[in-house]
This record gives C-alpha cells, structure tokens and sequence, in this order.
C-alpha cells in the first residue's frame, strides 16, 4: 500500500479525499497497474478492520499524469448523489497550471473551443467551430504567478471534456510543463506534468455541508516550489 494516509485531505463516514500524485492512476484503466482506488481499499480495510471486499465508489478522474484533489464515494448514497452533483456542475474544480506561456499573450480570459475525441491515441483536438462529433469546452483562467520561464495559471473549469485543459492551451499555443503528449518539448522525471487540481469545492452528499479542499502541491519539484514561494 502507497502512502494514501499521509495524503488524505478530507475523510468522513461518506467521503475520501485524496491528493493524487503526479503519474498514478485515479481509476483502473486497460494497462492494469496498480491504482490509488487500490490503495484507499487496501487503507479502508485495514483502518477500519473490515473483512472481504470494500465498497469505493468513483466519482470522477484526474488524467494519470495530472496530480491535486479528488473524492471516492465510502457509501451508495453519497457515490449516488456526489455523480449529480458533478454532472449538473454544481461541484467547482479550481487546477494550478504551470505554462510556458499565456493564453492568446492575455493574463486572465474565458476560452471556449469545441473538442473532438481520439480514442485511437487518447487525445482531445480542440477546434474554434463546433462541429456535429464535438462537445463545446469553457473554462476561465487567471494567471497569479510568473517566472524567468513559465506562467502559473489558475483555471476554473466550466464544463468538464476529456484531456480539455490540456487541449485548449495546446489550441492557444500553450502547453503545460512536462506535458509531451500536447507539445511540450520535455517530460518530467516522475511521469506527471505540471498540471494540479488544487481546489474542490462542493456540497457534502449527507450533511450538506459547503466543503473546499485545497490540495499541496507536489512536493521534490523546484518549479513548484518556486511559485509556492510566490504566493
């Protein structure tokens, strides 16, 4: 078992959240390697001692190589009512991007383009017209942070596409650090890229509560650690 406990955010009878690391898979996917829903069963059983199968349900996913905030179901109901709440958009997902660059040379905007999917090389193209096989993608970003290379951009997704931050920087000629598969021109060593969700907000399937999470950073990352200073 991974290190899930020193990476649990928020934990009640209902809900877990954790801060994915860069590189690991939120869900089980056709490579078949180990996941971080594997370890959070594997941490439900021992914490609380129970026998057999562990009920962990999915709510949403993160991209392997993108790390930060993200929630599992511990009950029907919670899983049941928490995939409402992030279909009708209800649940605000704020990710930190760091960048080589700024959106149409602009510090803060609203984007909307229109992704196509291939499912052949798991990627998303966003187009600036819609066409009948794409879904339109929006999202807000701000820039709150700058240095001799890159860009920090905080993005507040208004829709929720596959691959779409990544996609629609890629469109503007921006690419997030480490991000090879939409142009950047080098990885990085741990297999992620710089691209984190760093702010859930939603409301507690039970109790009803208004809850924000906000995610660390990764840690062992001098880009990261540049801006946490900054900020």
């Amino acid at each position: 078992m991974s290190d899930v406990t020193s990476r649990i955010l928020y934990e009640d009878n209902h809900i877990i959240v954790v801060n994915k690391a860069p590189g690991e898979l939120s869900q089980g996917d056709k490579s078949d390697d180990r996941t971080l829903a594997d370890d959070i069963k594997d941490y439900l059983k021992e914490k609380y001692n129970k026998p057999g199968n562990v009920f962990l349900g999915i709510v949403h996913r993160l991209d392997r190589p993108t790390s930060g905030a993200i929630v599992y179901a511990k009950t029907d109901k919670a899983l049941g009512r928490l995939n409402e709440e992030f279909r009708n958009g209800t649940a605000r997902k704020t990710y930190w991007a760091v960048t080589d660059g700024l959106p149409n040379g602009k510090e803060e905007g609203l984007l909307v383009h229109y992704l196509v999917r291939n499912s052949e090389n798991n990627t998303s193209r966003a187009l600036l017209q819609s066409r009948p096989d794409a879904q339109e993608a929006r999202m807000t970003y701000k820039c709150i942070g700058a240095s001799k290379s890159f860009f920090l951009l905080e993005i507040e997704l208004l829709t929720g596409r596959h691959h779409q931050i990544r996609a629609q920087l890629q469109r503007c000629n921006v690419h997030v650090r480490g991000d090879l598969k939409y142009g950047f021109p080098r990885s990085l060593e741990n297999g992620g890229i710089d691209l984190h969700a760093r702010k859930l907000e939603l409301v507690h399937p039970v109790t009803k509560e208004n809850l924000t999470i906000v995610a660390p950073t990764p840690q062992n990352d001098p880009v990261w650690s540049y801006f946490d200073l900054q900020l």
